[in-house]
């Protein structure tokens, strides 16, 4: 056991943080990995971002909105970076930033071709890990590019091991550790391991710069870096202050502008013959004139020569302080040791007891990765509209831009990043998830970022949730209200309620309900056709373009979604209630709208014009044509698994402490039996198991049926988790003809072989970990209705009966399989990829793919969507603190909040 001083000093920072007495998060990793190739960056005629901001470009251009770079840190407001740049003494560019291709350069769509993970992190910071895999030999940006841009959509990405860079173990771990000795005060630790059979040079260049604020007028301050001493930097900025890094065993400092480099870009002149890629001419080019002669500047650098042995290691030390020094390293090693000492007994309490030593490695890594991901996020949009002459109230357009609609949008936070290279912009449903994972460490983050997309700055004046940025109007499903919830319950059960925090999130999504109901339910008639709603590839049709056919789509999925939120909604109502009586008519209105839009999911299904379809036992999307027929768009996908995610269990005293509530259903009840009669959700009427109460699209009968679809390992059910698409459709694609044109939808386990949908669009049927964790949910709800009593075949056809608890239970198994060792040693995470089943140095090494091939769980598309994909770490305690028993018992969310109740408790 560790000293009580040691096992609580994470959750005292946090405290600290939280009642802002010291603000040990003002430093973390709010780096992007990728500035360019972004919509901020874009000042494009025709708005391709891509090639408007090139990464052969990065290196000479500098950043109008951010920063990226490598293992890097910043403050809270990006204006003072530290990264790391690289060279191995045969690449043709400095390494400063991680490459990937573009989306027209990759056969899947745009993908980073490099090799680094997120070893570890505390919620404040103070203790940070982070790998980056280097090769020896020239990095193979050409050969990437090519062979890539060679191969189909039908044949795998060409990926770095691929090119046999890393063959001969010829390579260096570049490790770069952060440890806070107090908020402003942080040590800097670079292990560099060789791991070849011969010794090999390293040119290590840690480097500290001010964001560019000062070129384009946002800021009219211009700091400044200088020499201050021997192996000494000092950072001076209006508002951060001074800081001072310590370069130990330095024997040169490099220093330049953050400016851009117009004669190689633009072949015009340079306003200063110190530009932001002159340390790439100095070490690489040998250009002693590049750097300012001066040692003074807005970028500087110190440039180590590491010499490292065979098998061998070499370490740098810095400091970055606000504190000016005589002896910076006195206390390095040991305030080192503490932080790592802190980070392991933090990471102790928090992870059930129960888990294995590969578990904890898999749940330690996705929640490393969710702290990794933090990214300050600056993005003007009424500037950067009125720079591209396009503000639509102040100017006249001067050509098409996007997001003109978004010009109220200020956005300058830190905020959770789907991926920080591949998606370096907030996506609202994903952000939603996030904060889900982010809960357990750190639940004040999480509900910040919730309450973020909710604020006057980001939601749109009609209540418009924004989506993301490359159109901040395009829609995403609704799921903050359910992720509210589940932070307030959870946090609940601590014995911390905090009913401020459901009032201020729920008065933001009232507003973005109604949107809902004012723009997406065309018809009136409670049936919603919301467009992308983040299922991209496994329709017939792009949902967010105009219908081959004309006419209108009326979405199963959208439907189900507006179903769930209401649910949620009405939950939150209700727990408002107990505070204030007003809500339980706002309560009531959400009744409604469930009622309704349920009687419009679940008519018998025998109409052409039903999205039930009573001989199959399945939700189809309805096409409805310009002439006023309808048809069912029959493809088996999670279109129609959501409305099973649309359940939703009442305590039986929750509406009872609502008289005026009871009123109200009681006289709806008494105005719309025939309604009733087809949305009762059990054939026994609304009581369940300790007199609950639920709210399901499904009855009795058309639960068991969607389920026999769910748990058919022919259908759904995989061997890692829930398909997004049915594999029946492998052998029975689904086709329709529209003016000669055939639209296909066929199974298919990993990436799509059509590019209609453009970029990273790859749902054809892989394992996708949100809607996993919304099933599972549903699951655990229905059976604290049904109980015991109620059982299904899992896997359908089996024999083998189980409840629907221990249904939940075997997803989430198949679930974290993906991940974790199997008996013959390999993670199905990395398929057939020899190196990182069988090497010591990259085994244990964990990457958070964005979703997972459907028959055999190896990672696919993004690697660095811990987001989402970090839900792994909830779903492996949920079922390791909590039982049957405690679920039936109503006892889940105390349970589910298990050790880190005792953490909150102690620490906070």
């Amino acid at each position: 056991m560790c000293p009580a001083n040691v096992d609580a000093a994470e959750e005292r920072r946090l405290n600290e943080s939280r009642t802002a007495q010291l603000p040990w998060k003002k430093w973390g990793p709010y780096l992007s990995e990728r500035q360019w190739g972004t919509v901020r960056e874009d000042y494009s005629g025709d708005g391709d971002a891509w090639h408007y901001f090139t990464h052969d470009q990065s290196r000479s251009r500098a950043y109008r909105l951010g920063e990226d770079g490598i293992g890097g840190l910043c403050d809270d407001k990006q204006r003072l970076c530290f990264a790391l740049a690289l060279w191995n003494e045969h690449d043709p560019i400095l390494k400063e930033r991680l490459f990937g291709l573009t989306n027209s350069e990759g056969n899947h769509g745009e993908d980073v071709k490099e090799y680094y993970f997120y070893v570890d992190s505390t919620p404040t910071h103070s203790y940070m890990k982070y790998l980056y895999k280097y090769p020896q030999r020239e990095f193979p940006y050409r050969d990437l590019v090519e062979t890539n841009g060679k191969r189909s959509r039908g044949e795998l990405e060409y990926e770095l091991l691929d090119t046999g860079v890393f063959d001969d173990d010829r390579y260096f771990d570049v490790f770069v550790e952060h440890a806070k000795a107090a908020p402003e005060d942080i040590f800097i630790r670079v292990t560099v391991h060789n791991r070849a059979r011969e010794e090999a040079r390293l040119r290590v260049l840690p480097t500290l710069w001010f964001r560019n604020t000062w070129s384009w007028g946002y800021d009219e301050y211009r700091p400044s870096l200088c020499e201050a001493d021997s192996g000494v930097i000092r950072a001076t900025h209006q508002e951060l202050g001074e800081y001072w890094l310590y370069c130990d065993g330095a024997t040169e400092l490099l220093f330049t502008e953050n400016e851009s480099n117009a004669r190689r870009l633009w072949n015009q002149p340079n306003a200063s013959p110190y530009v932001k890629d002159a340390f790439h001419a100095y070490v690489i080019d040998g250009q002693g004139d590049a750097v300012n002669p001066a040692n003074a500047g807005t970028k500087a650098a110190a440039h180590y020569i590491c010499e490292v042995p065979a098998g061998g290691t070499a370490t740098i030390r810095l400091r970055l302080s606000t504190v000016k020094l005589d002896n910076a390293f006195d206390d390095f090693e040991r305030t080192f040791d503490d932080r790592v000492t802190e980070a392991d007994a933090f990471y102790e309490r928090i992870a059930p007891t129960v888990l294995t030593d590969d578990e904890r490695r898999v749940h330690r890594q996705a929640l490393a990765g969710m702290l990794w991901s933090k990214q300050y996020y600056y993005f003007d949009l009424e500037r950067w509209l009125r720079e591209h002459q396009s503000h639509p109230l102040l100017e006249a357009s001067g050509h098409a831009v996007r997001n003109t609609q978004w010009f109220h949008m200020l956005n300058a936070d830190v905020i959770s990043m789907p991926d920080k290279w591949e998606y370096p912009w907030f996506a609202a449903w994903d952000l939603a998830f996030h904060t889900i994972a982010l809960a357990p460490v750190d639940f004040d983050f999480a509900k910040e970022q919730l309450l973020l997309m909710l604020r006057i700055l980001y939601l749109h004046p009609s209540g418009q949730i924004p989506a993301y940025e490359w159109n901040f109007s395009d829609v995403n499903p609704p799921v903050h209200a359910a992720a509210t919830l589940w932070l307030y319950k959870y946090e609940k059960a601590l014995g911390r309620a905090d009913p401020r925090f459901l009032e201020r999130s729920f008065q933001g999504l009232m507003l973005n309900f109604n949107w809902w109901v004012n723009r997406k339910d065309p018809s009136g008639r409670s049936v919603f056709a919301g467009g992308f709603l983040g299922l991209d590839n496994i329709g017939v049709f792009d949902r967010s373009a105009q219908l081959p056919t004309g006419g209108s789509l009326e979405q199963a999925d959208g439907t189900a979604w507006m179903a769930f939120y209401c649910q949620s909604m009405l939950e939150m109502a209700i727990i408002l209630a107990e505070h204030d009586p007003m809500y339980e008519e706002i309560a009531f209105k959400f009744v409604q709208h469930f009622m309704w839009i349920a009687y419009a999911m679940n008519r018998l299904g025998d109409q052409p014009d039903d999205m039930w379809d009573e001989q199959d036992g399945f939700f189809y999307d309805l096409l409805r044509l310009p002439d006023g027929q309808t048809m069912r768009l029959k493809v088996r996908s999670m279109v129609g698994l959501l409305p099973l995610c649309a359940s939703t269990v009442f305590e039986a005293d929750s509406v009872s402490r609502c008289p005026r509530l009871m009123e109200l259903i009681a006289q709806f009840r008494s105005r719309y039996p025939e309604l009733l009669a087809h949305v009762a959700p059990t054939d026994a009427g609304f009581i369940g198991h300790r007199e609950r109460r639920l709210l399901s699209i499904l009855n009795t009968r058309k639960l068991e049926r969607v389920l026999g679809y769910l748990l058919d390992e022919n259908e759904f059910l995989g061997p890692y988790g829930i398909r997004s698409l049915s594999r029946y459709h492998l052998d029975h694609p689904y086709t329709l003809e529209v003016g000669g044109q055939e639209y296909k939808v066929q199974y298919l386990p990993a990436e799509s072989n059509t590019g209609m949908f453009g970029g990273n669009s790859n749902w054809r049927g892989p394992v996708w970990m949100p809607v996993n964790l919304l099933i599972v949910r549903a699951l655990t709800n229905l059976y604290g209705f049904f109980g015991d009593e109620f059982k299904v075949q899992c896997p359908t056809g089996s024999g083998q009966m189980m409840t629907l608890f221990e249904v939940a239970q075997e997803i989430v198994r198949r679930l974290t399989a993906t991940f974790l060792r199997g008996e013959d040693g390999r993670r199905p995470v990395y398929g057939g990829t020899g190196k990182f089943q069988d090497d010591p140095h990259w085994r244990d090494l964990i990457l958070f793919y964005e979703y997972f091939h459907g028959d055999n769980g190896a990672g696919l598309g993004a690697s660095h969507q811990t987001g989402w994909t970090g839900l792994v770490a909830p779903l492996l305690d949920m079922f390791r603190r909590m039982d049957a028993q405690t679920v039936l018992a109503s006892d889940r969310w105390r349970v589910m909040a298990g050790v880190v109740g005792q953490q909150m408790d102690e620490g906070r």
